[in-house]
């Protein structure tokens, strides 16, 4: 991939935003959040009750191991169809929205929602491209998205993206503007979310946007401009509906194909409400001493200081120190490691956000628990332009309720 893709990153879209609705129960949370929690959804469900709402046009992932996907693609296109048909939704064209989420603490997280050119997008470990993965995909979570966006009219977006913008060049001038553009949603989020507004940026302040980040990108070249923070299955799946549509399209697709486009949340990675947290680990059925023998081989212990973590278990705790070279390293080797341990030893391993939660896990004997250190947020693109991506789950852009919630659309057909 070459420097002529940094052009046009990011640009304006035909916006959809429902009219005379109910904003907060129209808008919902990602759907890989409170995955094992279904009680947050089944409360959901009874709270968007009889009203147009996002639920109906998603699956949350805590419903997967259930859900028959053929089924729910045919229901999700069938909801989006009355959407349209029903006349709930209008368009704001050639447009991008700037907003401001309010979080639980009073912090303001400012955003810009437009259109990333899956062209200059790559999810794979080994690529020049200008948007990158932070985290390596899985495989196995891409049909089931694929297959919904194969069948949907629409898209909608839990996705984050971050620009590496120290002197705020691109979101910054456009919080100066308020006053003078045009108002499109000022709502109390649902289940804790804080506050939403957004203002509509089009014309040559739209424009603007893309030169900037264009000049952004072709300075980092061939470091990434932009890595996508959240929702990178999402951005994976339509990166590869994408190519099946080039592949299969005679003569090849037309260059302004609205699948070749996909809706994202584009934040500042400087903005000091964009806050990393760690995700630890709990090795459920393992013991300590076992666990970290096996580690030895894989992580070296150091004796001399070096980027560790804490262990957990009923019958104590400690430190574990290795000579790995940062961070990254660090996570890139110990999630290797425990793929294999897991397997092997016939454990199960799940992803917790909260430190309490680990702690309470593994004093009921349960398991070993991992509390792992917080990425730095200021070196994760020098990171990831020089090693690659993370392995998955290795951070997490703000907590739970602080995540993207559904909110805009636009046709993908």
């Amino acid at each position: 991939m070459d420097r002529s893709y940094c052009d046009n990153i990011f640009v304006p879209a035909d916006i959809l935003l429902p009219r005379a609705c109910d904003m907060t129960k129209w808008s919902v949370i990602a759907c890989d959040q409170f995955s094992s929690e279904p009680r947050y959804w089944e409360r959901v469900r009874r709270l968007t009750a009889g009203a147009p709402t996002t639920l109906d046009m998603i699956v949350p992932e805590a419903y997967l191991d259930v859900t028959d996907t053929e089924r729910s693609a045919d229901v999700i296109r069938g909801r989006m169809l009355d959407y349209l048909q029903g006349e709930l939704l209008r368009e704001i064209p050639d447009s991008m929205i700037y907003l401001e989420r309010t979080l639980s603490d009073g912090a303001v997280r400012r955003g810009l929602v437009g259109a990333i050119d899956l062209e200059s997008y790559d999810f794979g470990g080994d690529t020049s491209a200008p948007v990158r993965a932070s985290e390596k995909t899985v495989p196995e979570r891409l049909p089931a998205r694929i297959a919904v966006r194969k069948s949907a009219p629409l898209e909608l977006t839990h996705v984050m993206s971050f620009l590496d913008d120290r002197e705020n060049r691109v979101i910054g001038p456009l919080s100066r503007l308020t006053g003078e553009l045009e108002a499109l949603y000022d709502f109390t989020l649902m289940e804790g979310g804080g506050r939403i507004r957004g203002w509509r940026v089009t014309g040559e302040s739209a424009r603007a946007v893309t030169r900037a980040v264009a000049s952004l990108a072709r300075d980092a070249y061939p470091s990434p401009a932009v890595i996508i923070g959240d929702g990178n299955h999402s951005l994976a799946a339509a990166k590869r509906h994408w190519d099946e549509i080039k592949r299969s399209a005679a003569g090849g697709a037309p260059e302004k194909h609205p699948a070749r486009y996909a809706l994202v949340e584009l934040n500042n990675i400087y903005d000091d409400a964009v806050v990393f947290h760690a995700i630890h680990r709990v090795v459920f059925g393992a013991e300590s001493g076992p666990l970290l023998g096996a580690l030895e081989s894989a992580l070296p212990p150091s004796a001399s200081g070096g980027v560790g973590f804490r262990w957990l278990h009923a019958r104590g705790e400690g430190e574990y120190l290795t000579d790995a070279n940062g961070t990254g390293a660090l996570f890139e080797r110990l999630q290797d490691f425990l793929d294999v341990y897991v397997h092997d030893s016939n454990c199960r391993m799940d992803y917790i956000h909260d430190e309490t939660s680990v702690r309470a896990l593994a004093a009921s004997g349960e398991g070993v628990g991992l509390i792992l250190p917080a990425l730095d947020k200021r070196t994760i693109f020098k990171t990831i332009g020089e090693r690659g991506c993370f392995p998955k789950k290795t951070f997490s852009v703000g907590r739970a309720r602080e995540k993207r919630y559904y909110l805009e659309c636009r046709k993908i057909y």
